[in-house]
């Protein structure tokens, strides 16, 4: 339970490694993956990871390496939310930037296309607002994948 079969840094620097190649699969996939998650997602993420725990502790059941993995992948989280507080190139880079799709009631189809938002996704987020098409002055997908809409400003009755 207590010997390690592997040296205590490979722990650290596996970790380090899926830790890294996840976020940047995860950044490839699109804000729209991220932001909200069907009963389909869970599924892919409870495998993942099963997929990768084998990689993160080199096969090793023991107790110390599983703490030794599991503080490494805290210690990075930490050390990136850090990063992105500090640093707007960064969070640029790790988090995304918001993306406007639509201004002053025209869709963005081609930016929906793009960044792998359906209209029906898009129409909802207008429902859920309750604004009409033309009443919308802007929307934005926010780098966290929701969809913001901002309605038009209505001239003050005298």
């Amino acid at each position: 339970m207590f010997e390690m079969q592997h040296p205590w840094w490979e722990f650290v620097v596996r970790a380090g490694v899926v830790y890294a190649a996840l976020l940047v699969l995860v950044r490839l996939t699109g804000k729209r993956s991220i932001g909200q998650f069907t009963p389909f997602d869970l599924v892919v993420v409870m495998l993942l990871a099963e997929a990768v725990s084998g990689s993160v502790n080199g096969q090793d059941a023991s107790l110390a390496g599983g703490l030794i993995a599991a503080a490494t992948l805290i210690v990075i989280n930490v050390v990136i939310g850090y990063l992105t507080s500090r640093s707007g190139s960064a969070d640029a880079l790790i988090e995304g930037r918001p993306v406007l799709i639509g201004r002053d009631g025209e869709v963005y189809r081609d930016t929906l296309k793009r960044e792998r938002v359906s209209v029906s996704e898009f129409e909802q987020a207008l429902r859920e607002n309750n604004c009409a098409i033309e009443d919308m002055h802007m929307a934005v997908l926010e780098a966290d994948g929701k969809i913001s809409i901002l309605k038009r400003e209505k001239p003050a009755s005298a």
